[in-house]
């Protein structure tokens, strides 16, 4: 039998509408799944929203369960939350994360869900989306104990790599922001906090640079941090947005580095260990630490997602990660 459910498209650049869907019956190897909450990946989502995907990158950047093309109409989005209600009985009744937009209710192969553990609170888990991207780029970084390390950007995905950093031992950590406010961010997970201007005196200081800030400024203090032979790191997408650098200075002679990581492939010093599957699992149970609150900066109803949408565009609307409760939780 099918279920009635909404879901959130972008209808065209700038604007977004919630929408009636049909869910179909779940077949022997499904489930359907009735959400709780789901988290907006703001960097990623408004660049979505804004229509801002470069064509080169339209199939690169699709979500597992999106419908729909880029720019526009598309249903986006890939941090979701909820209980099972139909399924195998060893699901049956479970919370469980799954890469999926935001929707009321839907139905997903049974290797698209990963249970949430009864200590990881469903809110919270919706981050394990960005936990994950931080595992997957420390894989790529893999910072060594003792090191000195940067995260310029205090968004969701550099305060998740801040956090699983900062449990590495004799690891100092700094989170670096323009915003003078995440300083409560960066003490609540237990890292410094500096603003650019801040930092002037340990530039050429640091053994790694974390880059999330998706600017071309903050690109240019990552490498200014970097102590000889050291490593951006870069997770940020600039959608289309062009980003110009200055390197006649110490990026030569230093021999610096910029190296690019990405969630949709698993970082080559794990790939032979892990799935996709075997690292959102890991991802989901990192969630326990409940430091990850800290993220957790406002939540709405799921009927407001339009306008929510449109604040976190245009800046209107600060926040880390906005979460989005559906009927069932109110």
């Amino acid at each position: 039998m099918s279920t009635d459910a909404r879901a959130f498209w972008v209808v065209e650049p700038g604007r977004g509408e919630i929408r009636p869907v049909t869910v179909p019956a779940p077949g022997p190897d499904e489930v359907l799944v009735r959400a709780l909450h789901s988290g907006v990946s703001r960097g990623t989502e408004t660049i979505v929203f804004r229509g801002a995907v470069p064509d080169d990158q339209r199939s690169v950047m699709r979500a597992p369960h999106q419908e729909g093309d880029f720019p526009a109409p598309v249903k986006y989005g890939y941090l979701g939350v909820g209980r099972v209600e139909q399924g195998p009985s060893d699901l049956l009744g479970r919370t469980v994360f799954c890469l999926h937009p935001h929707q009321t209710a839907y139905v997903v192969p049974v290797e698209s869900v990963v249970p949430v553990p009864d200590d990881v609170p469903a809110r919270r888990a919706v981050l394990a989306g960005t936990v994950e991207t931080a595992l997957n780029a420390l894989w790529d970084a893999a910072p060594r104990l003792g090191d000195r390390v940067a995260v310029v950007g205090a968004g969701m995905v550099g305060a998740s790599v801040a956090r699983l950093v900062a449990g590495i031992p004799g690891c100092r950590v700094t989170l670096v922001d323009v915003d003078p406010s995440r300083a409560d961010l960066a003490a609540r997970l237990g890292v410094g906090f500096a603003r650019p201007d801040d930092v002037a005196s340990v530039r050429g200081d640091h053994d790694l640079v974390v880059h999330t800030s998706a600017t071309a400024a903050g690109l240019q203090l990552s490498l200014d941090l970097l102590a000889p032979e050291a490593t951006v790191l870069d997770l940020s997408w600039y959608g289309d947005s062009k980003v110009e650098l200055t390197l006649g200075g110490s990026f030569h002679s230093s021999r610096l580095r910029i190296r690019a990581s990405q969630v949709g492939s698993v970082a080559a010093a794990r790939r032979s260990r892990y799935t996709h599957a075997q690292r959102l699992a890991l991802a989901v149970g990192l969630l326990r630490d409940p430091a990850f609150d800290a993220l957790l900066t406002g939540d709405s109803p799921f009927e407001e997602l339009p306008d929510i949408m449109i604040g976190l565009a245009d800046g209107s609307l600060p926040a880390v990660c906005h979460t989005i409760s559906y009927p069932s939780t109110h």
